[in-house]
């Protein structure tokens, strides 16, 4: 009799999960990094479905991730098997991050009349001149807030001058829009004051705020 009445219990817990997870859905990008990678392992449609701090993320492989809040921190999770999951800023208002044990998921909303591939949709609200923008060229940086540990990507618009020069203009994760100058003597922005060091092939620009810009050299020169 008792395993009966935990049986019962179990079933209503499941089903209190599916109906909690499966509402307010909206269609989205799944982009896959294999944990401490920047490389792109795989980038598939998915649908994003979230109420009451439950999330599910459902991708079109057939792959579900379910996710039940712990705690009172806001973004700490654990997913169907127990294991933790965190969530992180790094997207602003285009998506959100989710770092599990061996992967991390970018989540990148979409609408139904958005093609994901394109490389417009990806850099948005930034535009190509070929594609009807002001932009010789437009890319996703490397970028982080000054609370965060882990790096997301914030979309960029380039536009190049003679002797190796460019003006970039950022939209960072809260949506702010600004412009670093790349100049051969200086670095600066229209926003307060940055530090920016070469490392390699790549800028190193940090805001007086704390925000993390990583500008590859081949951003700047179109090489």
């Amino acid at each position: 009799m008792k395993s009966t009445r935990l049986a019962a219990f179990a079933l209503l817990v499941t089903a209190g999960w599916s109906v909690a997870c499966l509402a307010d859905s909206t269609a989205a990008r799944c982009d896959i990094y294999p944990k401490g990678s920047d490389h792109l392992d795989k980038m598939v449609h998915c649908t994003f479905s979230q109420r009451q701090g439950y999330i599910t993320i459902a991708r079109e492989d057939g792959i579900t991730y379910e996710l039940a809040p712990v705690g009172d921190r806001p973004g700490n999770f654990r997913d169907q098997r127990g294991r933790p999951v965190y969530r992180q800023s790094g997207l602003g208002h285009f998506g959100q991050i989710f770092r599990f044990e061996d992967i991390s998921i970018f989540v990148y909303w979409e609408t139904s009349d958005q093609k994901s591939s394109t490389r417009e949709n990806f850099t948005a609200p930034f535009a190509t001149k070929w594609d009807g923008g002001d932009y010789d060229a437009t890319t996703r940086l490397r970028c982080k807030a000054a609370a965060d540990s882990e790096f997301g990507s914030c979309p960029a618009g380039i536009l190049r001058m003679q002797g190796g020069q460019a003006s970039i203009v950022i939209e960072s994760q809260p949506g702010q829009q600004f412009t670093i100058n790349f100049m051969p003597d200086y670095v600066n922005a229209t926003v307060g004051k940055v530090d920016a060091r070469l490392e390699d092939d790549t800028w190193i620009v940090t805001r007086d705020n704390g925000e993390v810009y990583e500008v590859p050299l081949a951003a700047i020169q179109g090489d």
